[in-house]
């Protein structure tokens, strides 16, 4: 399937671990495909509910309805009892947390280390994916142009890829080129192939641990509240936070589109709403205010 359907790596480790760790321990290892009815899937569907979101829900179901899918194809089976089961809907919650550039340069400065007072900089104002920085090398920041360049992903021990199999190019704000100029000039790994956020060793260093330390560093910054609530700020949002930061200065939305690696740009439109419009409520003002009618407008009194 990798090879066939040209999935990346990451994505059929995924479906492994949904198969081994979901599928077969619900409908059993021997259970003949052709045995699956619509109303085991319905089951399935609400046993998952009681133990995940319902995105994982949705994901999985959607693992599922793939494989029937494929042993549809096969003939294995005579339909796929995936179609007439009860879908699970995900409303795509536009909501999101952002910090201002001074609660970014105060995380940052309680990041248990410079490597990861750097990555949370420059995951700010470039608006990479935590895979995307993981897999950063020195030969990817050209700093005579002010250039850093997103040709690699690591996600679950893998390196390939970005997302999408986008690469792009980000333009490396004077916040950003502080940042990495203070980290190039550290005594070990500084060479082309090193990478600039690895661990100790210098090898790939765990997602895990850099949210741990994303967290720990938002407590001793005095923003622990933002911990809380129904949304709590993940690593994830300082990508959100460049987005938009941009947005908020007016740069067009293409070019956020293109920068933060976007396939589409409905992705980048959650943007839109922090698009400054200084002038409206004057115009909205104008627009109400009598002396503003035009004298060839007739007017008509009720």
């Amino acid at each position: 399937m990798e090879f066939d359907k040209q999935r990346k790596r990451s994505t059929i480790l995924d479906y492994g671990n949904v198969i081994a760790h979901d599928l077969l321990p619900f409908f059993g290892e021997d259970t003949p495909v052709e045995n699956i009815t619509t109303a085991d899937v319905d089951a399935f569907k609400d046993y998952l509910l009681g133990r995940v979101s319902h995105r994982t829900t949705q994901k999985i179901l959607v693992i599922l309805h793939g494989v029937m899918a494929r042993a549809k194809r096969k003939a294995w089976v005579t339909a796929n009892p995936c179609e007439d089961a009860e879908k699970v809907t995900v409303k795509r919650s536009e909501d999101f947390n952002v910090l201002t550039v001074e609660q970014v340069h105060a995380v940052a400065r309680h990041a248990a280390s410079p490597a990861l007072k750097a990555m949370f900089l420059t995951a700010a104002f470039t608006g990479l994916r935590m895979g995307e920085l993981l897999a950063l090398r020195w030969r990817h920041v050209d700093f005579a142009n002010r250039i850093l360049h997103v040709q690699r992903n690591y996600v679950e021990g893998v390196e390939d890829t970005p997302k999408s199999h986008r690469r792009r190019s980000v333009p490396l704000s004077d916040q950003a080129v502080v940042a990495l100029d203070a980290l190039s000039r550290r005594e070990e790994f500084t060479g082309p192939d090193d990478l600039l956020f690895g661990n100790q060793v210098g090898d790939h260093e765990d997602d895990g641990l850099v949210r741990d330390a994303f967290y720990d560093a938002l407590d001793a910054a005095g923003l622990a509240q933002l911990r809380a609530g129904d949304e709590p700020i993940v690593f994830h949002d300082l990508r959100h936070t460049m987005g938009t930061l941009c947005a908020a200065k007016g740069i067009d939305l293409r070019k956020i589109q293109a920068w933060m690696g976007h396939a589409d740009i409905q992705t980048t439109m959650r943007y839109l709403h922090y698009v400054p419009a200084h002038d409206d409520a004057a115009r909205l003002t104008a627009a109400f205010t009598a002396d503003s009618v035009h004298p060839d407008v007739h007017r008509t009194w009720f």
